[in-house]
């Protein structure tokens, strides 16, 4: 089914049971010995949800030989990227809290469990903007295991596509303070014009010293529709509810570095090939890679 200005969903279906998927790579990332992140509450929230799919993915009881277009290597593959993808926006709030902000947004925050588990200066406020049921489920899971913020926690419960700059406002984001702000997994969800507005309404939201950090996916210009359905329709087989087919906006788009630039940012991009680089792990070869090909991650700050 084809995304609409109003769909819903949860976290079992649509856009997000990705958000779930993105958590039990974080999981399974959590257990890998090479230790580049740990988040202790992807295992427990996933489990939350209730995919069987997900839970005997992070448990490693697939029969990968049963699934079509998948396999170990593949599944090792998407585990290091969501490793060195989550260690990059890690280690930018760790950069931007030590350049003295405290004030961070998280848009699109799903199972995100930042505001848990970064060790966040005295006096940061984290606030997460998301759907409200989104919101409230991963708030009674978290408080549910005992879990508690590292920081002064705020929660924004509203679509992106209202006016999530009022409501956040209304839940106390300063204008005048600094801001970290953080959009990741998102921009291939929002059609063109939305990521735009996006980056506009950050824009005006931000005070000098600002800092921002998201990524983009040149891919979704010449999205191969046919051979991400092909692939989602394996894990659809086998009871999850995605079809990043239709999910994605995809076509021409303003290139992130670029339209950021022309709003004052000062940001740079660094590919996910570099990344793995970094960390000394083989980037994943073409055919075990996502059919989106090449993610630029992208950081900086505000200048004017």
């Amino acid at each position: 089914m084809s995304r609409a200005h109003d769909d819903e969903w949860d976290l079992a279906s649509s856009v997000g049971a990705t958000a779930t998927m993105v958590a039990a790579g974080r999981a399974m990332a959590t257990r890998d010995p090479r230790g580049l992140i740990h988040d202790p509450f992807a295992e427990p929230l996933v489990r939350a949800v209730g995919v069987d799919f997900f839970t005997k993915m992070m448990d490693g009881e697939l029969d990968l030989a049963a699934i079509e277009n998948v396999s170990t290597v593949r599944m090792q593959a998407m585990v290091d990227g969501m490793a060195v993808r989550t260690k990059y926006f890690d280690d930018y709030f760790v950069k931007a809290t030590e350049g003295g902000i405290r004030q961070v947004v998280i848009l699109a925050s799903g199972l995100d469990s930042r505001a848990y588990r970064l060790p966040w200066p005295d006096g940061t406020v984290v606030y997460e903007i998301d759907q409200p049921r989104v919101i409230e489920f991963k708030t009674a899971t978290l408080t549910g295991i005992g879990a508690e913020p590292t920081a002064t926690r705020r929660t924004v419960p509203i679509d992106l596509r209202a006016d999530w700059p009022a409501a956040l406002t209304a839940a106390g984001f300063d204008t005048t303070a600094p801001t970290a702000w953080l959009a990741e997994g998102l921009l291939i969800y929002l059609p063109p014009e939305a990521q735009d507005r996006l980056f506009d309404n950050i824009t005006a939201l931000s005070a000098p010293g600002s800092a921002i950090a998201t990524e983009f996916v040149p891919g979704i210009v010449d999205f191969d529709a046919d051979k991400v359905r092909e692939m989602s329709g394996s894990f659809r087989e086998h009871g999850v509810d995605i079809d990043m087919a239709s999910l994605v906006y995809a076509g021409e788009r303003n290139h992130v570095v670029d339209y950021l630039r022309s709003k004052h940012w000062d940001v740079e991009g660094t590919t996910r090939t570099e990344l793995f680089a970094r960390q000394g792990i083989d980037a994943p070869a073409p055919e075990n890679d996502d059919p989106l090909g090449e993610i630029i991650f992208i950081s900086g700050g505000l200048t004017g």
